[in-house]
C-alpha cells in the first residue's frame, strides 16, 4: 500500500491535476443575449468615439473592457485595428460567442465631447444602469461641436499668431501670419466642405500661406520699419504648425509602444502622408513664387527666438488656440494653457543647462505628459487634450520651412542640399523625441497617478 501512494504523491509533484476532476467553480450569472448585445453594443460605441477622439488604443480597450465588466460582461475580447473595433464575449457552457464590430471614422477631434464621455464612464463604474447609460450615450453623441466655424477659423488664424510671437515677430509679421493661417484654414474648411480628402487640402494650405509669405516684402517699398525688418519665414512657420496641430503623433507612439501594432501603423501613415501634403504645398508654393518674381531667401541659420516672456506668451496663446479648435470647453482650455507653460519651461531649463533642441523638447514634452496626466485625474479632463495642446508650441515648423527652403534653392550647390536634408532631418528627430518623451510621461505618470488615488481614497476613509 506505501509504493502506490508513494507513486501517487510524486505523480501529484510532477504532474498539473486534470481539470475535469475537480468540481465547477465558475459563477454564471444570469445575462440572457440581448441584454449581453445590449451591453456590448454601448461599450463598443464608447470606445469608437474616444477612438474618434483620438485617445489611444490602450485606452480604448480598457475603456470598452470595464464598461461590459461593470454589468456582467466577463471576459471581453476586444480587438482595436486603425478603422474598426471588434468585440467578443463567450460565456461558459455557449456554444457560439456573442460578436459586434464598429467600423470607425477619420478623426474628428472634440475634446469636450471626450471629457463627457470620460463622466459617464465614471458613472457607470458607479453603479447607473444600463437603460440610463444608454440614454445619456445618445446625448453625447447628438451634441453638436461647441464652437461654429467662424470660431475654429479665427482660432487656428490665432495659432500661428503664437508661433509669430514665440519667434519675436514685429506687428506687421503677426498680422500677415494671422492672415495667411486664416486663408489656410478658410481654405481647407471649404475643401472638407466639398469632400476633398484631408492630403489634398493639407497641399492647398501649405501652398496658401507659402504664396502670402513669398507677396509679404512687396511691402518693403512703404517704407515702415517693420516692413524692412520682417522675416517672412517667419509665417511659413507659423502655418506649418498649424498644418501640423491636427497629426496624432502621441496618440501613434503610444500604441506602437503598447503592442498595438495596426492601429500605431495606420496613425503613423496617416501622419507621414498629412506631412508629406504639407511638403508638397510648401514646394509647389516656393516654385511658383520663384516663376511669378517673388523668390524667398533661404535662412542660412535657425530662426531665433524672442524674448522670455514673448515665448512663454506665445506657448500658452498656442495652446489656448489648439484646445479652442479642438472644441473643448473652459477647464480644459484652462489646463492646457497652464500646462502648456510647464512644458516650455521644461524645454528652456533643459536648453539652458546645454541639451540640443531635440533632447530639449523631449524633456518639454516629458514635463508637460508627467503633470498633465495628475491633473487630468484630478480636473476630471482628458489627457490627450491638454497634453497635444501642451506640446505643440515645441513642433519645429520653422526647421521644416528651413530644410525645404534649402533643398529647392540648393540649384547646384551639394553642400547646401546637405544642409537642407540635416535640416529637415533634425526637425524629424524633434518630432520623434516630443512623441518619445511624452509618451514616456504618460507610463511614468500613470503608476503617480494609481498612488495619488489611493491616497486620496485612503484619507476619505479616515474621515
Amino acid at each position: 500500500m506505501g509504493r502506490p501512494r508513494l507513486f501517487a504523491s510524486l505523480n501529484a509533484l510532477v504532474r498539473t491535476s486534470d481539470a475535469m476532476a475537480g468540481p465547477a467553480t465558475e459563477m454564471l450569472p444570469v445575462i440572457d443575449d440581448a441584454f449581453a448585445v445590449r451591453v456590448l453594443d454601448l461599450a463598443i460605441r464608447i470606445g469608437e468615439t474616444m477612438l474618434v477622439a483620438g485617445s489611444p488604443a490602450s485606452e480604448v480597450t480598457l475603456t470598452i473592457v470595464r464598461v461590459a465588466g461593470v454589468y456582467g460582461l466577463d471576459p471581453v475580447h476586444v480587438d482595436v485595428t486603425y478603422n474598426s473595433i471588434t468585440v467578443a464575449h463567450h460565456r461558459s457552457g455557449e456554444d457560439r460567442p456573442i460578436t459586434l464590430m464598429r467600423v470607425v471614422r477619420s478623426a474628428a477631434p472634440d475634446h469636450a465631447r471626450l471629457q463627457r464621455l470620460q463622466a459617464l464612464v465614471a458613472e457607470i463604474r458607479s453603479g447607473l444602469p444600463l437603460d440610463a447609460a444608454a440614454l445619456r450615450f445618445r446625448g453625447i453623441r447628438r451634441t453638436p461641436f461647441r464652437y461654429h466655424q467662424p470660431v475654429v477659423v479665427a482660432s487656428q488664424a490665432l495659432l500661428a499668431v503664437g508661433v509669430a510671437l514665440m519667434f519675436g515677430g514685429n506687428w506687421l509679421v503677426i498680422l500677415l501670419s494671422f492672415l495667411a493661417a486664416g486663408a489656410a484654414a478658410f481654405t481647407q474648411f471649404l475643401l472638407g466642405r466639398a469632400r476633398v480628402p484631408f492630403f489634398f487640402s493639407q497641399i492647398a494650405g501649405a501652398f496658401v500661406l507659402t504664396i502670402v509669405a513669398a507677396a509679404s516684402p512687396l511691402l518693403r517699398p512703404t517704407g515702415w520699419d517693420a516692413a524692412m525688418s520682417m522675416r517672412p519665414s517667419v509665417i511659413v512657420a507659423s502655418g506649418i504648425v498649424l498644418m501640423l496641430a491636427g497629426l496624432t503623433v502621441v496618440g501613434a507612439a503610444q500604441d506602437a509602444i503598447d503592442g498595438f501594432a495596426l492601429t500605431a501603423m495606420g496613425r503613423i501613415l496617416e501622419l507621414v502622408t498629412q506631412t508629406l501634403g504639407v511638403v508638397l504645398g510648401i514646394l509647389a508654393g516656393i516654385e511658383t513664387a520663384r516663376v511669378i518674381g517673388l523668390g524667398l531667401e533661404a535662412p542660412t541659420e535657425a530662426l531665433p527666438l524672442g524674448g522670455i516672456p514673448l515665448q512663454f506668451f506665445g506657448a500658452g496663446l498656442i495652446a489656448l488656440a489648439v484646445a479652442i479648435f479642438n472644441g473643448a470647453g473652459l477647464r480644459i482650455i484652462v489646463v492646457s494653457v497652464a500646462l502648456s507653460v510647464v512644458a516650455w519651461a521644461g524645454y528652456v531649463a533643459a536648453a539652458s543647462v546645454g541639451f540640443e533642441t531635440a533632447a530639449a523638447s523631449g524633456v518639454g514634452a516629458f514635463v508637460a505628459s508627467l503633470a498633465g496626466i495628475v491633473a487630468a485625474y484630478r480636473l476630471h479632463v482628458p489627457s490627450v487634450a491638454i497634453t497635444t495642446a501642451a506640446i505643440l508650441p515645441m513642433v519645429p515648423g520653422a526647421a521644416v520651412f528651413r530644410g525645404l527652403l534649402g533643398v529647392v534653392e540648393s540649384g547646384d550647390s551639394p553642400a547646401t542640399l546637405l544642409t537642407g536634408f540635416s535640416t529637415l532631418a533634425d526637425a524629424a528627430t524633434i518630432g520623434i523625441a516630443l512623441a518619445v518623451g511624452a509618451s514616456l510621461g504618460i507610463y511614468l505618470g500613470q503608476p503617480l497617478r494609481a498612488s495619488l488615488g489611493s491616497v486620496i481614497r485612503s484619507r476619505a476613509r479616515v474621515r
